[in-house]
């Protein structure tokens, strides 16, 4: 089932433009129909909580996006959905536990791209890899939100063309900060850097807090970070919007062209968010699950609470799921390769 796509918002009210994106993503895909009633439910199904396994620290995209969504799905399972925060690894932990789980639909995974990400960044070291995608089924996207690339409001730059021509002139100078090797902050920008031919010199931070506080302490240049973090600081005026990584333009940030519409190929990151599976699930499970999420994520109050996030919804069912999981993960391979091992 391919989506349509959804219009670029370009109205002055980014709330409104969110839930108009967000309801084109659903509708676009006719969530809300996509399985029959006539299809049965699993006997018995949930008969007990079901967990969700978030394998990052609390606060965070993915573990927001999973409350939400286990909330949702209560209505439907009248089952509680239980958060089990698994941090560590860069999500392996948690992605390890619903690998080696019961294939019994009562252990799911909320991931991101760390799902694709940390097994190549482990082959670069000549690594056994404990799990990678094959080890899951996925059930939808929820969630797939681009980066912007950020600078001060006062950096020289007022434009990414300015900006990459600068940094064509002093290959290696301009710093940026990220999150970590390998990490939603290293590999977009990375790309970006591909993309427009030039070098810059990276600084990794414990995070993105201090990533972003060493741009605003001018320490380094620039960095990325998800428009519903950054945009409150770019209309305050301290931070100024270079591009996105991104197909279409930002809700959030309609002023803000993307990589792709200014020329540079091959540039696009999502910090996307889903739900799997075990991959030795029953396909009548895998079935309901999928439909049971499909519900879900349509239910007002999920989307109203997603809006807030400021994150955009682009609901993808399992096969959907599985050909954007398999885009994803070339692109991400293609940029740890160039990026080589970083001690």
């Amino acid at each position: 089932m391919k989506p349509t796509s959804c219009p670029t918002p370009l109205s002055n009210e980014p709330r409104r433009d969110f839930l108009r994106h967000s309801a084109c993503a659903l509708s676009a895909l006719g969530l809300a129909t996509a399985f029959g009633p006539a299809q049965a439910q699993v006997a018995g199904f949930p008969n007990r909580p079901v967990q969700l396994v978030v394998p990052f620290p609390p606060g965070g995209v993915v573990d927001q996006t999973g409350r939400a969504i286990a909330q949702s799905l209560f209505k439907t399972w009248k089952q509680p959905v239980v958060i089990n925060t698994k941090p560590g690894a860069g999500g392996a932990i948690g992605m390890s536990t619903v690998a080696n789980a019961p294939a019994d639909g009562y252990t799911l995974l909320a991931a991101h791209p760390f799902i694709n990400t940390v097994p190549e960044a482990e082959r670069q070291f000549g690594r056994s890899v404990a799990f990678d995608r094959s080890h899951f089924a996925p059930l939808s996207l929820i969630v797939a939100d681009p980066l912007v690339l950020v600078v001060k409001a006062d950096a020289p730059w007022k434009t990414y063309d300015e900006f990459v021509a600068d940094a064509k002139k002093r290959p290696d100078m301009i710093a940026y900060s990220s999150s970590g090797a390998y990490s939603a902050v290293h590999l977009p920008i990375e790309m970006l850097a591909h993309s427009a031919g030039i070098k810059l010199r990276h600084i990794p931070y414990a995070g993105g807090g201090p990533a972003l506080t060493a741009v605003l302490g001018q320490v380094v240049a620039t960095t990325a970070g998800a428009p519903a973090v950054l945009a409150p600081q770019i209309k305050a005026g301290e931070l100024r919007a270079l591009v996105t990584t991104g197909t279409q333009r930002h809700p959030l940030l309609p002023d803000t062209p993307t990589a792709m519409e200014l020329g540079y190929k091959d540039v696009e990151f999502y910090l996307w968010v889903g739900l799997f599976a075990s991959i030795k699930t029953e396909d009548a499970m895998l079935t309901q699950l999928r439909r049971d999420v499909a519900k879900a994520v349509t239910d007002p109050e999920f989307v109203a609470h997603m809006s807030k996030l400021g994150a955009p919804l682009d609901v993808r069912d399992g096969p959907a799921f599985q050909a954007f999981l398999e885009r994803d993960a070339q692109r991400i391979s293609a940029a740890i390769r160039r990026i080589g091992r970083v001690d």
